[in-house]
């Protein structure tokens, strides 16, 4: 059975209440010290009480030694020697407090807390979303997602956990998988983003023509359609470059170091592009119109991220997109079969006349 304590109360602290540890603030324990007066003898509070209010303080991260005194006191504080104590009996309980001596103040290790998270309907279904995307995604993207949602569950009330097992939500993108080779490539390349470190690597390109040995600074990564891109400065080359991180080999993580430029924008990279992954200074506005048919599907679809959208009295809709490659809007206009139709610049019509005469002739039309 249990031991009880003066009132009854089950001591669900066991054995580890009892020792009284020698602490220095911050240090580990250290030597008994059996001339110290009981904590009974001192204080009117179960001892229970004053551990919980020093594991809120504690978790409060803001509090110095003699401030957690007060915090945990009723009337009278307790003393020097009771805390450290107390403070003794929490980390052989396993609880992860440190001292901070930048702030001298008392907190539990990063990612430690007694809190749980009360979400609301918004953030909730902000994390339920979170975890859908990772699901549709798939592969090594969908496990960082998973590592992350998990330990946010871990934190969160039942309600949160019960709501991610039945939300009715349900995301559909291009999964993201990696052969094990790409993953780890992927890891390394990683690594190297965030500690600013060159590379080496091989690499083949879609035409199949294999570079060896091309020393680039890793800026960062785009997800497009399926695939996990490395944007990176090229130093052979003297510019950016955009490399398939599943047709990448042979990396070398070297030495040297770089800074990327402050002005460098990722998000920035390849907006005005439909793969997301081509960059060019010149733009080129391309219209194309879409039938009543496929209009609010179309002008829902976030191709380009600088468009203007026209409805027209018919119900169709004629949308321009000022993009880097002309020829990625016509091909992704044919996607919509009839439906789509490149009205100008004439330049970008001729190059969908062009793939239309070469449908026609594979399909022996």
């Amino acid at each position: 059975m249990p031991e009880k304590d003066e009132d009854g109360k089950e001591k669900f602290f066991a054995a580890r209440l009892s020792p009284a540890w020698e602490y220095e603030p911050g240090k580990a324990a250290g030597r008994r010290d059996r001339t110290t007066p009981s904590v009974r003898e001192e204080r009117s509070e179960p001892k229970v009480v004053l551990l919980v209010r020093l594991l809120s303080a504690i978790d409060d991260g803001r509090y110095s030694f003699e401030e957690l005194k007060e915090r945990i006191a009723d009337e009278k504080p307790p003393s020097t020697r009771s805390l450290r104590r107390y403070l003794a009996v929490l980390s052989d309980a396993g609880f992860p407090w440190y001292f901070d001596r930048n702030t001298s103040t008392y907190k539990f290790a990063e990612g430690y807390s007694l809190r749980r998270l009360n979400l609301s309907q918004r953030e909730l279904l902000g994390l339920v979303t979170l975890k859908r995307l990772g699901s549709s995604l798939g592969g090594t993207l969908s496990a960082y997602i998973n590592e992350t949602t998990s330990k946010l569950l871990q934190s969160s009330d039942q309600r949160s956990a019960t709501a991610m097992q039945s939300s009715s939500l349900a995301i559909r993108l291009e999964s993201v998988a990696l052969e094990p080779n790409a993953e780890r490539n992927f890891e390394t390349l990683q690594t190297a983003e965030r500690d600013r470190r060159t590379v080496r690597l091989d690499y083949t390109d879609k035409n199949g023509t294999k570079t060896r040995q091309r020393r680039v600074d890793p800026y960062g990564f785009i997800v497009s359609n399926g695939r996990i891109y490395l944007v990176a400065y090229d130093h052979a080359r003297k510019d950016m470059r955009v490399f398939a991180v599943d047709n990448i080999d042979a990396i070398a993580v070297l030495p040297q170091t770089f800074e990327r430029p402050a002005d460098f924008n990722l998000e920035a990279y390849g907006a005005h592009s439909v793969s997301g992954v081509w960059q060019s200074s010149d733009l080129t506005d391309v219209t194309v119109r879409f039938s009543p048919v496929v209009a609010k599907a179309a002008a829902a679809a976030s191709v380009a991220r600088d468009r203007r959208v026209e409805r027209r009295e018919d119900g169709s809709v004629e949308i321009t997109y000022r993009v880097a490659d002309p020829l990625e809007i016509v091909r992704w206009s044919l996607s919509w079969g009839t439906e789509g139709e490149i009205i100008a610049p004439e330049s970008a019509r001729e190059q969908a006349r062009t793939i239309a005469r070469s449908l026609a002739k594979t399909y022996g039309v």
